[in-house]
């Protein structure tokens, strides 16, 4: 008798329970995909959301809404306020700073969105050229959901290596540590497309400089391991080894792919610092213009020794440019902090090290194989 008794109140309870869980019906709530962040006016915040409504039908309409406000909270108070139903962020896949209001800082909302539980740890952040009020508001004809469509172009070119990646606890991670800047994707629109047009760099929390897209491969390959990739190189003429070519070209165009890269760095002086940077690159040529003989193992190393120099000359030229503006995208003061015992690391210690770092790269490339048919 006592175990029946015991059953109806769990059941009672469990009944109660349930009854006080909010229910989120689709057709009741509004789900913001996207927001965007520019300069408002009089130091306000601009806040552009991708709004999707579903329907009874399961048919979907999605909604531009713009608003402003001192803090990005509020603009999402306004923004509730214009929306047909309750706004839910759980289903937020990217953010979005414009290229000005980056280089004001973006360390608060970083904080924000941490501190938001609902939302992924996996949602992408981006710079938008300009503002990105108008790459948002703009009507593109192939596009039918520009929140959605800005996720998957970053996440498709993330996932084949081609940019950096720039989730939120990737960028949390560099934002909260000593001796590590971010880095991640710049986006605007071309034509009547999104493109990916370069990478933003940040000291703290400011954008401080930019590096073109193709600079992308040398900035991943100095942060991160490659296991699959393509990048096209050009050397010039007089940098390529004569017997190797016919002629006198003014430069050979490659195309490497797959690409599987090891990084090894070992710090060999501390009061410079010093590093020594030591890549393994294995690649597959897959087009190169003008042709050239690689049938001898002569001419092979030589082939693979020009392309080993062309890449340290790249990772060096974009290292230095790093160095220059002050942001440390590849974690170098990280792995200075954790090499040097009780070295007491600061953001403004390292910046005064940083500037004299000096950087020893090799690369050692392999060519896979020559082509596809061999």
């Amino acid at each position: 008798m006592k175990k029946i008794y015991f059953f109806i109140v769990l059941l009672v309870l469990c009944v109660s329970l349930v009854g006080c869980i909010e229910t989120k019906i689709l057709e009741r709530v509004s789900l913001v995909t996207l927001v965007g962040y520019d300069i408002g006016k009089e130091e306000s915040v601009e806040t552009t959301a991708v709004v999707r409504q579903v329907g009874t039908e399961l048919q979907s309409k999605v909604a531009i809404i713009t608003t402003e406000n001192s803090t990005s909270q509020g603009t999402r108070a306004k923004i509730n306020l214009r929306a047909a139903e309750k706004l839910m962020s759980g289903q937020l896949r990217g953010t979005l700073f414009g290229e000005e209001f980056a280089k004001g800082g973006i360390g608060h909302y970083i904080d924000t969105l941490m501190k938001n539980h609902t939302i992924s740890e996996g949602m992408l952040l981006a710079v938008v050229e300009g503002e990105t009020r108008p790459l948002l508001e703009y009507q593109y004809p192939e596009i039918d959901e520009i929140g959605e469509h800005v996720y998957k172009l970053l996440d498709q070119n993330i996932k084949s290596e081609q940019v950096v990646s720039s989730t939120l606890h990737e960028i949390a991670y560099d934002y909260y540590s000593i001796g590590r800047d971010i880095a991640m994707p710049i986006i605007k629109r071309d034509d009547e497309l999104v493109a990916i047009s370069g990478i933003a760099l940040f000291r703290k929390d400011k954008m401080i400089g930019k590096l073109a897209v193709e600079d992308s491969f040398f900035v991943k390959l100095s942060r991160d391991d490659y296991e699959n990739g393509i990048i096209e190189i050009k050397i010039k003429g007089d940098d390529f080894p004569s017997s190797l070519v016919e002629g006198s070209p003014e430069e050979i165009i490659l195309v490497l792919d797959p690409i599987k890269t090891h990084k090894d760095v070992k710090l060999v002086n501390q009061t410079t610092p010093e590093f020594d940077l030591h890549f393994k690159v294995h690649a597959r040529l897959l087009e190169i213009k003008p042709s050239i003989d690689t049938t001898s193992q002569e001419n092979l190393e030589k082939f693979e020794d020009a392309i080993g120099k062309k890449l340290e000359n790249e990772i060096l030229r974009v290292v230095t440019y790093c160095q220059e503006i002050g942001s440390d995208v590849f974690g170098y003061g990280e792995f200075y902090r954790s090499s040097v015992r009780h070295s007491e690391l600061t953001e403004e210690k390292w910046q005064e090290l940083y500037k004299e770092m000096k950087v020893n790269v090799k690369v050692d490339f392999t060519l896979l194989r020559s082509g596809v048919f061999e």
